[in-house]
C-alpha cells in the first residue's frame, strides 16, 4: 500500500507596490529563484524554527490574488507536486523554480498578462512537512506570520533590486490570510455576496451554497459552478421593477460575471434552457416558426453601458414573438454573442439597435412591435 505524500503547507510573500510601480518582470530565471528562496529560509527560520525540518519550496513567479484563489488551488497543487519530486537534502532542502528559456517548468506556473497590473503581487511558497510536524507547524504558521510576518531587510532589498520596483511593504502570510484578506477587499467594494460563493468553491466545493446579490439576483454555487436565473427572468419575478432596475442588475451581473471568470468558477443560467460562451450567456424560450418572417436581432442599450442584450424574436402582425434573450458580459463577447443567436435562430446577423432597453406592456424583456425603419 503506498503511503500519502506529505503534507503541504501554503504560504506567499505578498509584495505591496509603491503607488505608479510596475516589476520589470512577472518570473525569475532558476538562479535569481535559487538566490530568493535562499533569503526567504532565512526569513522563515527566523520565524520559525520548525521549518528546519520542512522542505521550503518557491515558484519564482509573481501572480495576483485571483490567479492563486481557484478551486483546487492549482499554482500551490502544482508547486507541491513539483517539489516532491525532488530528491530529499536537494539544495539543502529549499527547493526553488524559475524560467528556463523563458518558461516555468509548469503551465500553472506562468502569471497571466491580463492580471499582471494589481498593486499586490504574490510569491507563492508551500512548507513540504512530516505528518507529525504538520498540524503544529500550521498552528504557528498561523500565528507568527500574520503577527511578525514582515520580511528581512535583506530580502526587500533584494527584491527592490531585481524587480526594479519601490515596495511600501513585503510579508509573509498563510492562505488563509490571503483568503481573509481578499474577502475584506471584496467586503469592502459592496461584493459579498459574491465572496460567500467564491468561499464556497474554494474551501467547501462539495457543499451547495446559496446567496442574493447587492441588487436582489438570487444565485446558488453547486457541482463546481455558479447558477442563477436570468436577468430576464428574474425581471418577470419583480413586480413593479422596470428598465432602470433591469440594467442595474446586468451592470452587476457583468461585475460578478468578471471576478468569476478570474477566479475560474464557471458561470450559468437556471435550467435546461440557459446557453453560456465566453462571456457571454444565453437563454432559449421558444423554437423559430417557419411560417412568420424570419427572425430578427434586436440589441438592447442602456446609459453608460453600452448594449446589454440581445434579443432573437419574430414578427407575428403586431405582436412580436422571442424566441431567445442573450447577454453579453465583457466587451469582446457582443459579436460572438449576436453570431450564436444569428446561427442557432436563423435570424438576420445585422443588430436592430434600440437605443435603449425594451418592455412590453407586461414589463418584460421584449423586442419593439412596430418596424424599425
Amino acid at each position: 500500500m503506498e503511503s500519502s505524500p506529505p503534507p503541504a503547507l501554503s504560504a506567499v510573500l505578498a509584495l505591496e507596490l509603491a503607488e505608479g510601480e510596475h516589476p520589470a518582470r512577472t518570473s525569475l530565471s532558476r538562479d535569481q529563484a535559487a538566490e530568493l528562496a535562499a533569503l526567504i529560509a532565512e526569513d522563515l527560520r527566523a520565524l520559525l524554527p520548525e521549518v528546519d525540518l520542512a522542505r521550503l519550496a518557491m515558484a519564482g513567479a509573481l501572480f495576483d490574488a485571483v490567479e492563486l484563489l481557484r478551486p483546487g488551488f492549482p499554482v500551490w497543487a502544482t508547486l507541491d507536486e513539483l517539489a516532491r519530486r525532488v530528491p530529499r537534502g536537494h539544495l539543502e532542502n529549499v527547493v526553488a523554480f524559475g524560467t528556463h528559456e523563458g518558461r516555468m517548468p509548469a503551465q500553472p506556473l506562468e502569471p497571466e498578462p491580463a492580471y499582471a497590473d494589481g498593486p499586490m503581487r504574490l510569491l507563492p511558497l508551500s512548507l513540504i512537512v512530516p505528518e507529525a510536524l504538520a498540524e503544529s507547524l500550521a498552528e504557528r504558521i498561523e500565528v507568527e506570520l500574520v503577527g511578525r510576518g514582515e520580511a528581512g531587510a535583506r530580502t526587500a532589498d533584494w527584491l527592490m533590486r531585481t524587480l526594479g520596483v519601490r515596495l511600501e511593504h513585503a510579508r509573509y502570510l498563510s492562505r488563509n490570510d490571503l483568503i481573509a484578506l481578499t474577502c475584506v477587499q471584496y467586503e469592502h467594494v459592496n461584493l459579498a455576496p459574491l465572496w460567500t460563493l467564491l468561499e464556497a468553491a474554494l474551501l467547501t466545493p462539495y457543499r451547495p451554497e446559496h446567496t442574493v446579490s447587492a441588487r436582489g439576483l438570487p444565485m446558488r454555487y453547486a457541482d463546481g459552478r455558479v447558477a442563477l436565473p436570468s436577468p430576464a427572468q428574474w425581471l418577470r419575478g419583480q413586480a413593479g421593477q422596470g428598465a432602470h432596475e433591469l440594467a442595474g442588475i446586468l451592470f452587476e451581473l457583468r461585475q460578478y460575471a468578471a471576478l468569476l471568470s478570474a477566479h475560474r468558477v464557471p458561470l450559468a443560467l437556471e435550467g435546461e434552457h440557459g446557453r453560456a460562451g465566453e462571456g457571454w450567456l444565453y437563454e432559449h424560450l421558444a423554437e423559430p416558426e417557419p411560417t412568420l418572417e424570419r427572425p430578427m436581432l434586436y440589441a438592447h442599450e442602456a446609459p453608460g453601458l453600452g448594449i446589454v442584450a440581445i434579443t432573437a424574436a419574430q414578427r407575428a402582425g403586431a405582436r412580436m414573438r422571442v424566441l431567445a434573450h442573450g447577454y453579453p458580459l465583457q466587451p469582446t463577447a457582443l459579436l460572438p454573442l449576436a453570431a450564436a443567436l444569428a446561427e442557432r435562430y436563423g435570424a438576420a446577423d445585422e443588430l436592430q439597435r434600440l437605443g435603449r432597453i425594451a418592455l412590453d406592456a407586461q414589463g418584460a424583456l421584449s423586442a419593439p412591435g412596430a418596424s424599425l425603419h
